[in-house]
């Protein structure tokens, strides 16, 4: 790892508000202190997510519908904590893509959601984006959206049409993956502690649990954890800072948070590696 990332430009495209900082708050943190430029698309402002605060309640979709408005402050809170200040909304300002819900909902079906986007115009933002920050580096999820959601597998096929479409080529191009033996040794301390782990019996119950193979890069990142949980905080209506992930990262250690997992799938995989064969560095074989 050099002690001096300046030069070097990051890009992030997620769905919603928090899932940057759950999937990568570690990796982001890291790299803007040691001085690379991180750049994070948001395509929706989250309107349908579940509220997990009384008090704000009444911003959910089914009521107010004000919960957009507010977890764009969220993710402004979020990115302070990350010590990121290029972070923007897909499309915006000229239009905002609403959240699209799960598969098979009414909210799905809304024309202004994200699902029901005009492709090409989507991509469109995306490759002005890219062609703007010129990232050596894309993260984004896989094609199946790490685990379903129309909103993330939307985000994957945008992100991807535009790293294709874009004038500037990325040279590194990651998807953020999640290890079935990491995921599964949660489960097994957390059953340990009398817990439940959303139900799961298994990591195989899980639909984002990846097999370890597809694993080629691991971000130790656990000297930045206290910025990532204070961005969770910040992101008070959707994450329970007394839930059982919280339990887990109290009772497993700050590396269940602090390790953040990756797949390469353009550029080569470079050194340096760890002991299992894994970059340590997503910068890797990229000169200026």
């Amino acid at each position: 790892m050099q002690n001096s990332y300046k030069g070097y430009r990051a890009l992030l495209v997620h769905a919603h508000p928090d899932d940057e900082t759950i999937n990568n708050g570690a990796t982001m943190a890291m790299y803007a202190a040691l001085g690379a430029d991180v750049t994070l698309v948001t395509c929706t402002r989250g309107e349908e997510g579940e509220v997990l605060v009384e008090e704000h309640s009444h911003k959910a979709a089914t009521h107010d519908d004000l919960l957009g408005d507010h977890r764009v402050i969220e993710l402004a809170e979020a990115m302070k904590e990350l010590g990121i200040s290029d972070y923007r909304f897909l499309g915006s300002p000229q239009l905002k893509y609403r959240d699209s819900g799960m598969m098979g909902t009414e909210p799905n079906e809304r024309s202004d959601c994200f699902w029901q986007a005009d492709f090409d115009t989507a991509t469109s933002h995306l490759v002005r984006v890219i062609d703007e920050v010129k990232p050596h580096i894309l993260i984004t999820y896989d094609e199946f959206g790490g685990y379903g959601h129309p909103d993330h597998i939307q985000a994957h096929r945008v992100a991807m049409a535009a790293a294709e479409k874009s004038e500037w080529q990325i040279p590194k191009i990651y998807w953020n993956v999640m290890p079935r033996s990491v995921i599964q040794d949660g489960i097994d301390k957390m059953k340990e502690l009398g817990s439940d782990f959303f139900g799961a019996e298994s990591a195989d119950d899980l639909p984002f649990a990846k097999d370890d193979s597809f694993v080629t890069t691991l971000i130790d990142g656990n000297s930045y954890v206290d910025q990532k949980m204070a961005a969770m905080r910040a992101h008070a209506t959707q994450i329970a800072v007394d839930g059982p992930f919280f339990a887990l990262s109290n009772n497993l250690g700050l590396q269940v948070w602090g390790h953040e997992y990756y797949t390469l799938v353009r550029g080569e995989k470079c050194e340096p590696f760890d002991s299992n064969g894994r970059e340590s560095d997503l910068f890797s074989g990229i000169t200026l």
